[in-house]
């Protein structure tokens, strides 16, 4: 039994799966793309057509044969991800056709998500998108560093490495909001020019300087009160 469109056509489901595990930078040879019909939900079961897909830089480590801080993807298995996207079939009795949810669904065109691993968002009160960024995992992160950990203070020299990534622009943000002096750490020019034009930090410095630590040091000159 499959899920179907409107039309009663059947859909099929494509899935990028792990073929082998890279040596050195990840290619597309590394991975198949297999084809089958979407299938039609289980009991407590929800099926959603993926809109988005993040892609982030743990899922490197994911790709490793050995265990990290996250569960390595076993040959054959669907690359993991976070993904948003709209419910296309139902057998849970929180989600209908056309919502939009969240959840860590992996590299597919369809899945078949268990309710209890997806998060119903409202339509229109943000892009979709942005519920894998700054409404998402990312924004958390930063939210909770910030506010929970570094608890930065009007005055004080919050610096934040990989700045113009996804948590770190956001928890640069959060600290200049608070009344910080804000310092990125980014690499190259265009990402240092990036952070300070349109994030407002006070100041950015490029990790591929010959000397970072001077450079650092010059635009701390009162020290460092939080690093992030």
């Amino acid at each position: 039994m499959s899920a179907a469109t409107s039309s009663g056509t059947s859909v099929l489901r494509r899935s990028v799966v792990l073929k082998r595990r890279p040596k050195d930078e990840p290619s597309a040879s590394d991975f198949d793309i297999v084809r089958d019909p979407v299938p039609a939900p289980a009991a407590g079961e929800v099926v959603t057509r993926t809109i988005w897909l993040s892609i982030d830089p743990y899922m490197r480590g994911r790709l490793r044969e050995e265990q990290t801080y996250a569960v390595a993807i076993q040959i054959g298995e669907v690359m993991t991800g976070e993904t948003a996207g709209e419910v296309i079939a139902s057998a849970h009795p929180d989600f209908a056709v056309g919502d939009m949810v969240v959840g860590s669904r992996g590299w597919q065109s369809h899945s078949v998500t268990p309710g209890e691993r997806l998060t119903k968002v409202s339509k229109g009160a943000a892009p979709l998108s942005t519920y894998l960024g700054v409404l998402g995992m990312p924004g958390a992160t930063a939210y909770a560093g910030v506010t929970e950990i570094c608890k930065p203070k009007a005055g004080e020299t919050f610096v934040v490495s990989a700045a113009s990534g996804a948590v770190g622009s956001v928890a640069g943000q959060l600290a200049k909001r608070a009344g910080a002096r804000v310092v990125g750490i980014a690499g190259g020019p265009d990402k240092c020019l990036w952070v300070q034009d349109s994030l407002g930090f006070d100041d950015c410095v490029d990790h591929r300087s010959m000397n970072l630590r001077r450079e650092l040091q010059a635009a701390c000159p009162n020290g460092i009160d939080a690093y992030f």
